[in-house]
């Protein structure tokens, strides 16, 4: 794709790793959404949310999708990443991230020492693809949200990184500029959330690889602090 300035991570210091931490309890409670069967506490394990998933109809994005886009990765993983919606190729695939904006984000997981389906889950703020690859609208990110919420209480993920302001806006309830919410650790029921852009933007604005690169190195830092205050074991 001819991408650069490449993804490398300064040596700071040990790669995280080793044995899983114990897990986050992040304590979500049940609700309901329009017609959408919602997940909560009790709704059972990924293949019952994957089930709810596909049979939702709670906004307009069920009737142009050629299937939903749950996520991909490692249902243990320590680090979530949440982008906006499934594009062309997502809906036709059923898997996240996988044209040239999933092969940058494969280069930014790279630059610090992370691997798809490796420690790293990916997951989008809306399951359908919306018309036209057009920014999804608030009801359909708010039809959403239990979704989402229901994948971080499986996941219980280390730290949360959102992709750009949809995710932003869905997980934080922040309708805010981007740029307004970089640079600093969110918290989402007591787990660190950083703020950065999302791939395809990065492709269209390449200038702005240099601020999400400071952002992944952020998202480590946070991490490794979290870490050494002994909140999240790594």
């Amino acid at each position: 794709m001819g991408i650069a300035p490449l993804w490398r991570l300064r040596s700071t210091g040990a790669a995280e790793g080793g044995p899983s931490p114990s897990r986050l309890d992040s304590g979500l409670a049940s609700g309901t959404v329009g017609q959408a069967p919602v997940p909560g506490t009790a709704a059972g394990d990924w293949d019952e949310l994957d089930r709810q998933v596909a049979a939702c109809q709670a906004c307009v994005l069920c009737r142009q999708r050629k299937q939903a886009v749950l996520g991909v990765g490692d249902r243990e993983a320590d680090w979530l990443f949440i982008g906006e919606g499934p594009g062309a190729e997502e809906d036709a695939q059923g898997e996240p991230f996988v044209g040239q904006a999933g092969k940058l984000l494969d280069a930014m997981l790279a630059g610090i020492d992370l691997r798809r389906g490796e420690g790293v889950y990916i997951a989008n703020a809306v399951k359908c693809r919306p018309p036209g690859n057009r920014t999804p609208e608030a009801e359909e990110m708010n039809a959403c949200r239990p979704f989402l919420e229901r994948q971080i209480e499986l996941l219980r993920p280390r730290i949360i990184v959102l992709l750009g302001r949809s995710a932003a806006c869905t997980l934080l309830g922040a309708d805010r500029a981007l740029a307004s919410l970089r640079g600093r650790s969110h918290d989402y029921r007591g787990i660190p959330v950083i703020v950065t852009y999302h791939p395809a933007y990065l492709l269209r604005n390449l200038p702005e690889k240099a601020k999400a690169w400071e952002d992944l190195l952020l998202a480590r830092r946070v991490a490794r602090e979290a870490a050494a205050e002994g909140q999240l074991p790594l």
